[in-house]
């Protein structure tokens, strides 16, 4: 198969790539050099889009794009850069593709189950409807970001949305930075812990990635997190066991939205979401419960 990947460089990306040994894959990367680095030369990079005219040569597209969300606070500055990481490359992507007489067959595009919103207790899946508040950046950035990709839809092209919550593993992402004080005894619930921590291990996220990219009848939105959600309380009593450390801080909410402003609410939302249209499609979890997640993360 010849593909064509965005954010390859990033977390799951840089997992997803040794399952492509037998493909043709082309990434789009700033830093050719380095990507080739850190993921090997058996791979082809480019740093614009600008040498296509159209993507007629590539069979699949799979959009991983997109600057880190938590990791800085809201200014304007840092909204504009979170938006245009997302939004101007899955334009670009989108354009390529409606200008192939021959285009890819499936067009697998990142998103967030944060387009939700914060649903507390409530249980969401793929089929609740979306309430849109126009306050929510978290939320409005998913769904502008899906209905750019929703564009490429067509006889030709399949379009697939994974709706990603919080991906477990040591080697990036949320658990790496969070480990630090957890091993030190420091770690503990955020806010009152009753949020949903919506999760799933990058094994199993890579594993939905190709099961996807395998079968074409999958299209639409599909939600990337383990069918056992948990409490962010039961998630940081988890981890700390896991560790065997101690669960008796907390970090009350105000002081975390000191802390991060407005991002706070990335660890203060909750949502509940289960994949069930995943697995309606024959999906199996290798990790569904989050006992068995961490300890194979961070014990094995």
């Amino acid at each position: 198969m010849n593909i064509l990947m965005t954010g390859a460089t990033g977390f799951i990306g840089r997992a997803l790539i040794p399952h492509f040994n037998h493909d043709h894959v082309t990434i789009l990367t700033r830093n050719p050099t380095r990507a080739y680095n850190q993921l090997g030369h058996h791979i082809h990079a480019v740093d614009n889009l600008d040498s296509f005219d159209n993507f007629d040569q590539f069979d699949a597209i799979i959009n991983l794009a997109g600057e880190p969300i938590i990791n800085k606070r809201w200014s304007d500055k840092q909204k504009e850069r979170i938006c245009q990481s997302r939004w101007d490359i899955t334009q670009q992507l989108v354009d390529k593709i409606k200008a192939s007489s021959n285009p890819p067959h499936t067009f697998l595009s990142g998103s967030a189950v944060g387009i939700y919103g914060d649903n507390q207790d409530k249980t969401i899946d793929e089929s609740t409807s979306l309430d849109i508040n126009d306050n929510d950046f978290a939320q409005n950035v998913c769904y502008r970001w899906e209905q750019i990709a929703l564009e490429a839809q067509s006889e030709q092209t399949r379009v697939c949305l994974i709706r990603t919550g919080i991906v477990l593993g040591k080697q990036g992402g949320a658990l790496a930075r969070m480990l630090l004080p957890y091993q030190l005894g420091l770690g503990g619930k955020i806010g009152d812990g009753k949020q949903y921590f919506p999760w799933i291990h990058i094994q199993d996220m890579i594993k939905g990635i190709i099961f996807l990219l395998n079968h074409p009848e999958a299209h639409g939105a599909f939600n990337f997190t383990a069918p056992t959600p948990v409490t962010n309380k039961v998630f940081s009593q988890t981890l700390a066991a896991t560790l065997k450390r101690p669960h008796i801080l907390f970090t009350p909410a105000w002081i975390l939205k000191l802390g991060l402003g407005e991002s706070a609410q990335l660890l203060l939302d909750s949502q509940r979401a289960l994949p069930n249209k995943l697995q309606q499609e024959g999906f199996n979890f290798s990790f569904p419960c989050i006992e068995q997640a961490l300890k194979q993360t961070l014990c094995d």
